[in-house]
């Protein structure tokens, strides 16, 4: 009589890879890139109204292909975009080109569809923080605390006084 092999039962393997992989499914975490954080306006099929802005209280910001920054017109680096739309958005001075006040100024940024988006991003966090720097220094003024202590009932008190208007146009395509 021929001598039998041993044979290792593997009829539930495949149950068991089956409850790994659905335990693997599970536990495991997927990054996901939040991108930037913009409150977008309602969608409508209508036409927005169009409103004549005084040009006193826009502060435009262009991006080009080159990722060169021309603010209000004049060419300007990077770094010293938060300092001036501090000012723009403050007017300490009370000067006639500056904004009539923060709930009146409006930062209108507009890029070509050449520029980087790290050029974009740099701009962008800039202006933000422009506005941070602005509301933050508000509330050591009006409440002694920074703005990220504040209780929510402070902080949307202080962002109605100097509200976030960052107005982003199509890009051009003047890069191409």
């Amino acid at each position: 009589m021929p001598k039998e092999r041993p044979e290792i039962n593997a009829s539930s393997m495949a149950d068991i890879a089956f409850l790994l992989l659905i335990f693997f499914l599970v536990t495991t975490t997927i990054d996901v890139d939040k991108g930037i954080t913009v409150k977008l306006p309602p969608w409508s099929d209508e036409p927005p109204e169009t409103q004549k802005l005084k040009t006193r209280n826009v502060y435009s910001v262009l991006v080009n292909a080159n990722d060169e920054l021309l603010v209000r017109g004049e060419p300007m680096m990077v770094r010293d975009l938060k300092e001036n739309a501090k000012v723009f958005i403050i007017n300490p001075q009370r000067l006639e080109n500056m904004s009539e006040s923060p709930k009146n100024a409006i930062i209108s940024l507009k890029n070509d569809r050449g520029t980087s988006y790290g050029s974009y991003l740099a701009v962008y966090n800039e202006l933000k923080a422009a506005y941070n720097e602005i509301w933050d220094e508000k509330a050591q003024e009006l409440h002694g605390s920074t703005y990220e202590d504040l209780p929510f009932d402070k902080k949307k008190e202080l962002r109605g006084n100097i509200p976030l208007v960052i107005s982003e146009a199509e890009p051009t395509d003047f890069g191409d």
